[in-house]
């Protein structure tokens, strides 16, 4: 009998390592993604559970109870530069992404611990900034819990948390005028000066348009055939009224445009110089 024994459990532990690992879906996936905003990038790693017919906040995600903000592992977002997140900078680096939701009030929280996946596991000493934020009810239901980045401008960027029939909004800034303005000012002393750029930031952010036009017409003295650069010229010179530089200015791009086959700056000489008839 000891004998049958032993060979029958010799015969399962054979069976156990020949046979094949099962693949199968994970309950939360995983997902990683990156958005660029002013001068830095934002890095998000989480989990995403979903409803499956269940009761969300409230109920599987307490209320008044820190939640690591998605699934299994620990939410984490990284900066790769400073910014700033309520009022408070935080510099380039990784943090967890902790919140504590409320029927009328979620606290969101950068922390230093990354590996936060149960709220005993939480030190509120940790944390880097809290910040308040009212949930908004939504016309409809999100089947899966959703991290995702919204409204991104040169300055700002709205990370957006969002499940069920909520959404909640964690607004990040970053002082992009200042640092720029720096860069341009340090830039312009030196041999190998970015004249198309500085000159492009000007134009686009209401700058002196004066001096946007001497550094466009140095750019396009050591650069003759950038196409784009002769157009974004013939825009800065409309908006100061010098009505026939600009034509010049547009014609030039047009022409380099059309030799390069490239049509859409074709199309936008032809519209800007439509204006200026």
């Amino acid at each position: 009998m000891k004998r049958l024994l032993t060979a029958g459990v010799l015969a399962i532990a054979a069976t156990a390592a020949s046979a094949q690992p099962l693949r199968t879906p994970a309950a939360s996936s995983s997902q990683t993604m990156k958005q660029d905003f002013g001068l830095t990038t934002i890095e998000l790693s989480y989990a995403r559970p979903s409803m499956k017919g269940r009761s969300i906040f409230g109920s599987l995600v307490p209320y008044g109870s820190v939640w690591r903000t998605g699934a299994n592992s620990a939410t984490t977002i990284t900066f790769g530069d400073e910014v700033i997140v309520g009022d408070k900078k935080v510099p380039a680096g990784k943090y967890g992404l902790l919140s504590i939701p409320n029927a009328g009030e979620w606290t969101l929280i950068l922390t230093k611990q990354l590996d936060v996946t149960s709220p005993s596991a939480y030190k509120p000493e940790m944390d880097v900034v809290r910040v308040k934020a009212a949930p908004q009810n939504l016309p409809f239901s999100i089947e899966t819990f959703t991290l995702m980045f919204a409204n991104v401008t040169n300055s700002s960027v709205d990370l957006m948390i969002i499940w069920d029939e909520t959404a909640v909004t964690l607004p990040i800034r970053q002082d992009v005028e200042a640092r720029v303005m720096a860069q341009i000012e340090n830039a312009m002393n030196k041999d190998n000066r970015p004249y198309a750029q500085a000159a492009q930031y000007y134009l686009d952010n209401g700058k002196d348009l004066a001096k946007a036009a001497q550094w466009f017409d140095k750019a396009t003295e050591l650069n003759p055939n950038q196409y784009w650069v002769w157009h974004n010229k013939a825009n800065c010179l409309a908006k100061l009224g010098r009505k026939a530089d600009a034509v010049a200015a547009a014609k030039k791009s047009l022409e380099l445009a059309t030799a390069a086959k490239i049509p859409d700056y074709v199309a936008l000489n032809e519209k800007l110089l439509a204006t200026l008839k």
